[in-house]
């Protein structure tokens, strides 16, 4: 990644915040201070869990998955290089078609605010469960489909902008959009990755700026930004230290008590005593130390 540690040591009882990059996480760019000579106790954002989901993650999908219209409608103007379009359309024009694979956190608050909006919304999703929970808070507002090979394919020769908006606990995105189906969009086509942080829930995506926020494969517009959260980081920071707060306030009354007494803060742990603890962090790094005996769920 071009990246030099400037860290040249790390104190063994050190609390390490890391976020998610392509390879598992932002150790990958100094595993060896993390893991094996410090032997930090490292907490992800990613990882903590309730039964609720991602408390820790969930205001920054939030913030992530409204920017996501807010992006589309920027992107889809002259002035950015789009097609011209209007997301909501007017009386007598046609709304611009929205599709969103991903029924989570970010993808159900991309569809709200692309509703919002006056776009057409379709989401998808693997899971029955939420795809009822989906079509129940929508209304029939919005299309609430099961997501597989035939469907995708079919959505997205419709679609005017691509949200990809998939996420698994611990574990790299996955591609839910192949280059190959590049070939079934139209030219005019956004893709808008939401899933930059975790490698990428499109096959050509890359993380961009918002400096230069799109590129082209295949005549297809992408953007991918990456921790797209930074772009309002006022509404950010208060949303996360919301969130986060109450985990700190623990922890400094005890870390041992905090990690033993709160599930979702022990399942947050990714390296302890020289060694990985989450699965999908250690399958990124086969080489380093790894004892996994409770899966993130």
């Amino acid at each position: 990644m071009g990246f030099e540690p400037r860290v040249r040591y790390i104190a063994p009882d050190l609390l390490f915040q890391l976020r998610l990059v392509e390879r598992g996480l932002a150790a990958a760019m100094l595993p060896d201070l993390v893991v094996g000579e410090a032997g930090t106790l490292a907490i992800a954002y990613e990882t903590v869990q309730d039964h609720t989901g991602l408390p820790l993650l969930t205001p920054m999908s939030e913030v992530a998955g409204r920017l996501a219209a807010h992006a589309a409608a920027a992107q889809l103007t002259v002035h950015e290089g789009g097609p011209g379009l209007l997301l909501g359309g007017v009386p007598g024009v046609a709304p611009c078609r929205v599709l969103v694979i991903g029924g989570g956190v970010v993808g159900t608050q991309a569809a709200k605010i692309a509703l919002g909006m006056q776009a057409e919304v379709t989401v998808l999703d693997t899971s029955p469960r939420r795809i009822r929970e989906l079509d129940e808070l929508f209304g029939g507002s919005v299309r609430v489909l099961m997501s597989d090979t035939a469907t995708v394919g079919t959505e997205l020769s419709s679609a005017d902008v691509v949200v990809g908006a998939v996420l698994v606990p611990g574990r790299a995105a996955p591609k839910v959009v192949t280059r190959d189906q590049l070939s079934l969009l139209k030219p005019t086509t956004l893709l808008i990755d939401e899933a930059i942080d975790q490698g990428g829930a499109f096959e050509t995506s890359r993380p961009t700026t918002y400096a230069e926020p799109t590129f082209e494969v295949d005549g297809i517009r992408h953007y991918c930004v990456a921790n797209m959260p930074d772009g309002v980081p006022r509404t950010s920071t208060r949303a996360l230290t919301n969130a986060t707060l109450p985990y700190v306030l623990r922890l400094a009354d005890g870390v041992e008590d905090a990690l033993g007494g709160d599930q979702a803060l022990g399942r947050g742990v990714n390296t302890r005593g020289g060694r990985i603890l989450v699965d999908g962090v250690a399958a990124a790094f086969p080489d380093l130390p790894a004892e996994v005996s409770v899966p993130v769920i």
